[in-house]
């Protein structure tokens, strides 16, 4: 295996289009790297770019030592997999896999070697006399998968492999994976739309938007850490709640006004973003996780709980847990960040988000213990964890800084600027 590294790669189609612009990007050797970002945002033609798929405008690619921007696609030593499969119908399982060896010419006794091994990696052992309308999505995914195993690659590159399974396949399909990653040690660049395939699979996670990286990081530190309202709007589900609130400083220290509601900003966490400072006066964006909200009424307040008076929407029984859709007297944020993401996500809340903006009010998302006697059209207290507070520069999109990041949580060419 090798490392793969991107420098400074654009691409630029014929009719002017700017699909990628100056992504920088070390993959190591053996990393699990996912790009993330929704529809059109530039990651399956990076991905092509380093197949050879697609040419290369700007920049540079290597693939282990070799910079392969000129390189022919055999020789670049990696292999792709698709979401299509491309299986031959004809062929059985055993021959699906082995046909790139044997069209190398590799000896035979080699070929059986190779094949048994991947069989056994990928649970086909028992398929291989089968052809593939004999088998199920899951295993014709795995015959895919073993078609790249047995030619001993470089890198693996996934584009989107699961979009075609049924959601209970895809998530048995996502373990498998990142299980035979795992033993075969695999540098492997998979590509996904969906944000929860990239926050349980991959080792880091490269969040893009129209071409451009956003954020490099561990799936903590991008779900922890967001760097930018785009990143903090698209990775989680439900998503992160924003509004708009006017920075204050009170007797006690620092206040976030809400519409004609308040909560305090406890002294812990504003030592840990110091830039905070610098907005007292302003309005900045405002975020918190489902995940921090509850029912008042259930209890379980701390000195770092926080109040907000509102009103049920809706609610969603989820066994586990019942999501919970209250409305609140603030302003939503509703950038073109945040509205490209629900966008991509469902049109319809576009829709809903404007009307809130000029309404000045906002459907927060809270997950509540099931015991919640919360009920749409029901006045509701929510407390909320203020230790859990995010905040942003409205103009630039931009975190205000997190104090107490670490230098090895991303390189610093590889991660969006965070304000100080």
């Amino acid at each position: 295996m090798a490392p793969v590294s991107f420098n400074e790669v654009g691409k630029v189609y014929r009719d002017d289009t700017r699909a990628v612009s100056d992504f920088t990007l070390d993959v190591a050797d053996g990393e699990f790297m996912v790009f993330v970002g929704p529809s059109g945002c530039g990651k399956t033609t990076a991905l092509r770019m380093v197949a050879g798929l697609e040419e290369i405008t700007e920049g540079e690619i290597r693939i282990g030592d070799r910079v392969v921007n000129d390189l022919h696609p055999r020789k670049r030593d990696v292999a792709m997999v698709f979401q299509n499969y491309a299986l031959y119908p004809h062929m059985t399982v055993y021959k699906n896999i082995a046909f790139a060896l044997k069209i190398r010419k590799m000896p035979s006794d080699e070929i059986r070697r190779r094949v048994e091994e991947a069989a056994r990696i990928l649970g086909l052992t028992a398929e291989l006399k089968r052809k593939p309308a004999q088998l199920s999505g899951g295993q014709r995914q795995r015959v895919a998968m073993g078609r790249a195993i047995v030619r001993h690659p470089q890198a693996f590159l996934m584009d989107e492999p699961l979009s075609n399974l049924d959601a209970k396949l895809r998530v048995q399909m996502r373990a498998e994976i990142a299980r035979i990653q795992h033993e075969l040690g695999a540098t492997t660049i998979y590509v996904t739309h969906d944000q929860v395939e990239a926050m349980t699979m991959g080792d880091r996670v490269a969040v893009l938007r129209k071409g451009e990286l956003q954020q490099v990081d561990p799936p903590q530190v991008v779900y922890e850490r967001p760097a930018n309202l785009f990143v903090a709007s698209f990775i989680g589900s439900p998503e992160m709640n924003l509004v708009e609130a006017q920075l204050e400083r009170g007797d006690g220290g620092l206040v976030c006004r809400i519409g004609d509601q308040s909560i305090a900003v406890p002294d812990e966490l504003a030592a840990q973003r110091p830039g905070l400072e610098r907005y007292v006066g302003r309005t900045v964006g405002l975020g918190f996780r489902p995940e921090h909200l509850e029912d008042a009424a259930l209890g379980g307040e701390t000195p770092h709980s926080g109040r907000l008076r509102g009103q049920v929407v809706t609610t969603e029984l989820l066994g586990s847990e019942l999501l919970t859709y209250v409305e609140v007297d603030a302003a939503p944020v509703a950038t073109a960040e945040v509205l490209e993401v629900r966008e991509d996500v469902d049109r319809s809340r576009v829709a809903a988000l404007e009307s809130e903006a000029r309404a000045h009010r906002t459907v927060m998302i809270g997950r509540f213990d099931v015991a919640s006697t919360a009920r749409a059209g029901s006045a509701i207290e929510i407390v909320l964890d203020t230790r859990k507070l995010y905040f942003f520069d409205l103009d630039s999109e931009a975190a205000i800084g997190y104090g107490d990041r670490t230098p090895q949580a991303a390189k610093p060419a590889e991660t969006a600027r965070l304000l100080p």
